[in-house]
């Protein structure tokens, strides 16, 4: 293939003719995306001054088609920028209608807006809304956790909630679906002491459902454990016929963990040991297997010695 030689003064007006194309071509870029230019995007809606005495349920999706009149420029960046607020919708209509129409509540929405990001047209510009008569119920808070404790150290009593129930409104088709209202997970790490903090409740996800109020405060009790051995004695089960039944050994030592405020309080009466003795007639066992039927809360049993006792039975 032929190779084509230019000369120095052809090279250099190829290079300006280049060089005065791509200037044009940025020239035109810059041009057109300075122009006017209406573009669509994607806005998230929220609502105020909801009907009192009326729930509500909205039968579109919880997003809008909103025209902005803008920039070639102001489209590119756009794209680029972090979710923005959602346009907030008025529902004070709804007291005497089903619908809310958002083109005659453009004006309040775009003094809410930069200047150089006004609505044009909203999609669709008119929301319709299910109703029903509005209920309220208490429901109780569920604290979410997710604590790490330093070694040694863990929960050593009831989380405490205030409040402990919160007030629920809305369709009373939902409020029956509705057992709990948990809490955003509490977050924690290398704990050594007792937790007391504020928190929020899960945000509503719909826009029928209110609660009250909105944060509880929530207190975790946080001990140290240490290990505790006590000697429990053995009570015999289902011995239906009253044989003289002996158990050996009458006792057995029962080892758990415990936190060191509680430490001193840990008597063999918060205990129960248990044998049942139809596994001797129904099944023909040998010994019998000790079983922990009662224990206080927050311990953790760590060993019981002997895990099964010898029994002799008189006729």
């Amino acid at each position: 293939m032929a190779i084509v030689k230019l000369s120095t003064t052809e090279r250099r007006r190829l290079s300006a003719f280049f060089t005065c194309l791509g200037l044009a071509v940025i020239a035109w870029i810059f041009t057109t995306l300075s122009s006017p230019l209406p573009y669509t995007v994607d806005e998230t809606i929220a609502y105020k001054n909801a009907p009192q005495k009326r729930a509500f349920h909205s039968l579109q999706a919880d997003t809008i088609k909103a025209t902005i009149q803008g920039t070639g420029w102001q489209m590119l960046f756009s794209r680029m920028k972090p979710e923005s607020k959602p346009i907030t919708v008025d529902l004070a209509s709804l007291e005497t209608r089903n619908y809310v129409v958002l083109s005659t509540q453009l004006k309040q929405i775009n003094n809410k807006r930069e200047a150089n990001q006004q609505i044009t047209i909203i999609d669709p510009d008119t929301l319709y809304f299910d109703f029903s008569n509005r209920l309220t119920r208490k429901v109780p808070v569920q604290a979410m956790m997710n604590i790490k404790y330093q070694k040694q150290f863990a929960v050593s009593g009831n989380v405490t909630i205030k409040p402990a129930y919160i007030t629920v409104s809305g369709p009373a088709d939902r409020l029956q679906k509705i057992s709990a209202w948990k809490t955003d997970s509490i977050q924690a790490a290398d704990v050594n002491e007792t937790i007391a903090t504020r928190v929020n409740l899960q945000a509503v996800n719909e826009g029928n459902l209110n609660i009250y109020p909105k944060t509880v405060q929530v207190i975790i009790p946080v001990d140290e454990f240490t290990e505790k051995t006590l000697d429990i004695p053995v009570k015999l089960i289902n011995n239906h016929h009253f044989d003289n039944v002996k158990v050996f050994p009458q006792k057995v030592k029962v080892t758990f963990t415990t936190s060191l405020n509680r430490y001193k309080d840990m008597t063999e009466d918060l205990f129960e040991a248990t044998a049942d003795l139809d596994l001797w007639r129904d099944h023909g066992y040998s010994t019998l297997p000790v079983q922990l039927t009662r224990f206080p809360p927050f311990c953790k049993i760590v060993k019981v010695n002997p895990a099964n006792i010898d029994f002799i039975i008189k006729k």
